[in-house]
């Protein structure tokens, strides 16, 4: 299934119903009587959060969306029957945005949290009780934006090819697309790290970075977006510079690019991971790293699943 974060959709509440106007009398009644009911609301469009669902796909096949209108009213004092509401599921972490004017309508980051974002206009007035009959309101309508920020305990971040999918492999029971040249991962892929306990959290393979991220250059701003929900970012670093890239340049960079995008980015926790120790190279750049920036970086090895019980545990630790 294709992971889509963005669309944009026309949505449209129901009108509300006519309201009847009729009289009654028989041989007994002087004068008729007003008995005509009111009209019905109609629906509304609800916004509904389900973890269920974890893209926007069916939302870029389809973009517009009604509620049923509302029953017209009868004789009798009958009123008509409420149109019935849209109701549309979205993944948990959804923000909904107005298109019109920018304006933030709900971020729904709870399961089974809903919001009504189109409001089905209110049924006409029936004459019944000697009131004036009244048109019925036609329902609201909006174009709205919708953004998908995945939600997940920790976020690992790093230029391509730094070992981020055969990490998240190697301490998860998902399966990412893992190759030897970069961004083999062009969308987020969630995974879940347990033990015996139950104690459970959620990782996040983000797509790698690139200079000039925090403008929106190469995947930029769809990538940086679904950092900041989690909670701790893990830093990856190809410690044995295998593409070529010097990791300490590298580990400068991805700390500016993130710092750059947002203050709340920059203020997280991070985690230091010195990945592909296995490779010739690393031990002597790691040194290089300790001397330079700090000693407290954790050396692993994904591609042999070497030192990832440590990861685990300072990230159990943190959380």
């Amino acid at each position: 299934m294709a992971f889509v974060d963005q669309a944009r959709i026309h949505i449209q509440a129901g009108i509300g119903g006519k309201g009847c106007e009729s009289h009654y009398s028989d041989k007994y009644t002087r004068y008729p009587l007003p008995n005509g009911g009111d009209g019905g609301n109609g629906g509304d469009v609800i916004f509904l959060a389900d973890r269920n669902l974890h893209t926007l796909l069916d939302y870029r096949f389809k973009q517009h969306y009604d509620a049923k209108g509302g029953a017209h009213g009868g004789s009798n004092n009958k009123r008509g029957k409420n149109g019935d509401d849209c109701i549309l599921p979205v993944p948990v972490g959804t923000v909904i945005w107005d298109y019109d004017n920018e304006l933030l309508i709900r971020d729904l980051t709870t399961h089974g949290e809903t919001v009504i974002v189109a409001k089905g206009g209110v049924g006409g007035r029936g004459n019944n009780k000697n009131r004036t009959v009244t048109l019925p309101q036609p329902g609201e309508t909006k174009t709205v934006r919708l953004e998908l920020k995945i939600i997940a305990d920790v976020g690992l971040v790093g230029f391509p090819n730094a070992g981020k999918s055969t990490m998240i492999c190697a301490i998860s029971k998902v399966k990412s697309k893992i190759a030897n040249y970069p961004f083999t991962t062009k969308a987020p892929v969630l995974g879940i790290v347990d033990d015996d306990d139950d104690n459970k959290f959620v990782i996040a393979d983000l797509p790698g970075l690139i200079e000039g991220a925090h403008e929106g250059k190469g995947l930029g701003h769809q990538f940086l977006k679904h950092t900041e929900r989690t909670k701790i970012l893990v830093h990856v670093i190809d410690m044995s510079g295998s593409e070529g890239r010097d990791p300490l340049e590298d580990y400068k960079q991805v700390c500016k690019e993130l710092d750059l995008y947002s203050e709340d980015l920059s203020q997280k926790h991070r985690i230091l991971v010195a990945n592909k120790m296995d490779l010739p190279e690393a031990k002597k750049n790691l040194t290089r790293f300790k001397r330079k920036y700090t000693k407290d970086i954790i050396a692993v090895s994904a591609k042999e699943k070497e030192g990832l019980d440590q990861l685990v545990v300072k990230i159990r630790q943190l959380l």
